[in-house]
C-alpha cells in the first residue's frame, strides 16, 4: 500500500467545509424557519449536484450521432441521482478518510490470478474498496495503486504501475489482470508502451476510460487533463488501437457516462467492448454486472 496520499489530504477539506457550512446554516436559519434551514443545509451538503447536472446535459447534447443508444431523460435522471450519491460517498468519505481500509493483499503462492487496480483522475486507491473486499474473499492477490503526483503527465504513473505488477507477479508467479477506471486505463496503456507490458499483463479491463479522449477534456489546462482531449497526439501514440493489442482489453462504457462522452470514446477497435446502459461515470464501476463479469474473467485467467 502507498504510505501516503496527497489527494486524500486535499480532498478531506471539502467535506469538512461543506459539513461546517451546513451546520452553520441550520443554526442560523432554524429560529427563523426550520424547514428553510433544512433545505439550505441539504443544498450546501449536495452542492456538487448542480455541476453534475450540467455534465449530463452536455452529454446528451454532445452524444448526438454517436453509435451508442441515445439516453432517455429517465435514464439521465436516474444516472444523475446515483452519481450524486456515489460522488458524496467516494469523494466525501472513501478517498479522503477511508482509503487505508483495505490493505494490499499479497499472499505467497496464491493460486488465483492476481489483480492490479488502477484508479482514475482525482481519485486514489480508496475508490476500489468494494472491489478489494471481493478480491480478497475470492482468493486473489492484489495491489491498488495511488497515482501521484495528482496533476502530472500520465506517463509519470508508469513506474507506479510497473512496481505493482511486479509485486503481484512475484506473489502469484504469473501476469496479473489490470482493472482500471477512467484515466487509469490510459495509464495502463502508457505502461504497456513504456514497460513492454503486453507480456506482463494477462488482460486489461477498463471502465469508463477515454480511450479516444473525451469532450470535457477540452476545458482542462492540467497535463493529464490535456492528454485526455479528443484527437490529441498523446492518445494517438498509445498502443491498444491496433487489433492484435485490443484483444487484450475488455472496455466497459455507458450511454450515460457524464465524464467520458460521446460514449464510443470509451471503446477500442477489436476489443471486447461492453455497453452498460444507464450508468454514470463513477456508478459504472460499481454496477454488479461489471464487477461480476470482471471477477469471472479473473477466475478464468
Amino acid at each position: 500500500m502507498s504510505p501516503g496520499s496527497q489527494l486524500a489530504r486535499l480532498q478531506m477539506w471539502a467535506p469538512i467545509g461543506l459539513l461546517a457550512a451546513s451546520l452553520a446554516a441550520l443554526v442560523l436559519l432554524w429560529p427563523w424557519s426550520p424547514w428553510v434551514a433544512c433545505v439550505v443545509a441539504l443544498l450546501i451538503a449536495f452542492a456538487h449536484a448542480a455541476p453534475l447536472g450540467i455534465e449530463f446535459a452536455l452529454l446528451r447534447f454532445q452524444s448526438r450521432g454517436d453509435p451508442a443508444p441515445r439516453p432517455s431523460f429517465g435514464q439521465l435522471l436516474s444516472a444523475w441521482a446515483r452519481e450524486v450519491a456515489y460522488d458524496a460517498l467516494i469523494f466525501g468519505w472513501r478517498q479522503p478518510f477511508d482509503w487505508r481500509r483495505e490493505p494490499d493483499h499479497l499472499p505467497a503462492g496464491s493460486p488465483a490470478a492476481g489483480i492490479v487496480f488502477v484508479h482514475g483522475f482525482l481519485c486514489n486507491r480508496g475508490f476500489w474498496n468494494p472491489w478489494m473486499r471481493q478480491a480478497r474473499a475470492r482468493g486473489h492477490a492484489f495491489v491498488a495503486v495511488n497515482l501521484e503526483p495528482v496533476f502530472c503527465s500520465i506517463d509519470d504513473y508508469c513506474d507506479t504501475i510497473d512496481q505493482a505488477v511486479a509485486a503481484v507477479t512475484r506473489a502469484t508467479g504469473r501476469a496479473p489482470l489490470l482493472i482500471c477506471h477512467s484515466m487509469g486505463g490510459l495509464a495502463a496503456r502508457a505502461w504497456l508502451r513504456r514497460c513492454g507490458g503486453r507480456t506482463r499483463a494477462a488482460h486489461v479491463v477498463t471502465i469508463g476510460t477515454p480511450h479516444r479522449g473525451t469532450w470535457l477534456a477540452r476545458f482542462s489546462r492540467l497535463p493529464n487533463g490535456r492528454q485526455m482531449q479528443v484527437g490529441c497526439d498523446w492518445i494517438a501514440a498509445l498502443p491498444g488501437a491496433e487489433p492484435e493489442a485490443s484483444r487484450l482489453f475488455t472496455c466497459w462504457y455507458s450511454n450515460c457516462d457524464n465524464v467520458v462522452f460521446p460514449p464510443s470514446m470509451a471503446t477500442l477497435p477489436a476489443a471486447d467492448n461492453r455497453l452498460h446502459e444507464g450508468a454514470a461515470h463513477v456508478d459504472l464501476a460499481f454496477r454488479p454486472a461489471v464487477m461480476d463479469h470482471t471477477f469471472e474473467l479473473a477466475a478464468r485467467l
